[in-house]
């Protein structure tokens, strides 16, 4: 790509130093057209938030709505977030949504028809996901196999093995402790105050995290000389997620408290966050990804890599099978079914390329949440589920087209 020396773009303004006129809101409008991959969609996110909390008269951001939101898409959110993975690594996975049902399945013969002590069949049910993304990633990083031929494989073979286990009947219920991880609540632990003390808590300290992490790794940039968005930007942006953060923390707490699906979330979101930030393997991944050729070249074992993707989305799977039957208290041979789209259209939704090598986790759950928002919205006003999947495919479209519009723009 050549750059045209003759440019007469002016320069920016020197750091610390105020802008005249328009100059600020040119500054940080330039700093939003850089990394509107970052904020567009926190941005659109906000506004169909916005727009249904209208639409619904307030019903929206009801605190028991908002904890159902929690719980109606955290299964989705688990998958979108093995998905992004696999996406940024150049490939895809159709078998997500079968392999959920096959996983709830086995869970329910071995804890409804064999009474097995329901930990060591959570244990068993990851293993046993793990194991069944390994198998796939084995066929499509060392055997060469296309990932969307070795997963379209997948999606037969596990909903069919469902149909096999559960002998084409519904079968449960699970055991109260599972239906608590799904359904329940964060315990209440010191004084009447009006509001859920642990969640208020805990939703103080990831403000705290998040406030750091941003503040760091803004630091981090600067030593290394990389681009970062202006301070009125950067001051902006903390604001606005400090404040939703505290909105949604206020709004749960003034509830039941914090989902316990939520606390996996959030664990999920900070460990895979590191992972793909700060470890070699998530740099691996990426690099994998975005450029294959250069990443053998540099030493990347690009096939370890892909098998380890594919066994952690096996993984992500089952725990998110295991997560749906016991939010629904049964394993059906129909569960499952168009999850594996809706894990996609997350990912591109939040940020992932077709072509490999960009997304973020958190985008992911944006993604996600998009989603979920839009479903929830239009179930409130009425909205049919037909017009509802002509928006939530033109929604991905949108997503999908920005993201090619983006390319050419900055590549021209």
């Amino acid at each position: 790509m050549s750059t045209d020396v003759t440019d007469k773009s002016p320069a920016p303004a020197p750091p610390g130093k105020a802008a005249d006129g328009g100059g600020l809101l040119q500054l940080m409008l330039d700093g939003m057209r850089r990394n509107m991959r970052q904020y567009g969609m926190l941005i659109a996110l906000g506004l169909i938030v916005a727009l249904f909390a209208v639409w619904t008269d307030g019903d929206l951001l009801l605190p028991r709505n908002v904890s159902n939101l929690v719980l109606q898409n955290s299964y989705i959110l688990i998958l979108a977030m093995g998905m992004m993975l696999v996406i940024i690594a150049g490939h895809i996975d159709l078998s997500v949504g079968s392999l959920t049902a096959f996983v709830g399945s086995i869970a329910a013969v071995l804890m409804v028809k064999n009474d097995l002590p329901w930990p060591l069949a959570v244990v068993l049910c990851l293993l046993l996901g793990a194991a069944a993304g390994a198998m796939q990633g084995f066929f499509i990083a060392y055997l060469g196999i296309p990932s969307f031929i070795v997963t379209l494989a997948g999606m037969l073979l596990f909903r069919g093995l469902t149909e096999i286990f559960l002998e084409g009947q519904t079968l449960g219920p699970f055991p109260k402790g599972l239906q608590k991880v799904a359904n329940g609540f964060l315990p209440e632990v010191g004084p009447n105050t009006n509001y859920h003390n642990l969640t208020l808590l805990l939703g103080f300290a990831l403000i705290a995290f998040v406030i750091y992490q941003e503040m760091r790794d803004r630091k981090r940039s600067q030593e290394f000389s990389l681009e970062v968005p202006p301070v009125k930007l950067f001051v902006l942006k903390i604001v606005a997620l400090v404040s939703a953060l505290l909105t949604v923390t206020l709004l749960l707490a003034s509830y039941k408290g914090a989902p316990v699906v939520l606390l996996i979330l959030g664990v999920l979101v900070v460990g895979f966050g590191y992972v793909m930030r700060n470890a070699i393997v998530g740099r691996h991944i990426y690099a994998i990804g975005g450029n294959l050729p250069a990443a053998k070249l540099s030493g990347v074992k690009d096939k370890k890599v892909t098998f380890l993707v594919f066994l952690n989305m096996g993984m992500m799977a089952a725990l998110a099978g295991l997560v749906f039957a016991a939010r629904f208290n049964a394993a059906s041979p129909k569960a499952g079914l168009n999850f594996e789209l809706e894990a996609i259209a997350a990912s591109f939704i939040g940020g992932a390329s077709m072509s490999g090598g960009v997304g973020t986790v958190l985008g992911a759950i944006i993604g996600g949440l998009v989603l979920g928002v839009l479903n929830n919205g239009m179930n409130l006003v009425g909205v049919g589920t037909d017009w509802q999947q002509v928006i939530k495919g033109m929604v991905l479209l949108a997503a999908v087209g920005f993201d090619v519009w983006n390319k050419r723009k900055v590549g021209s």
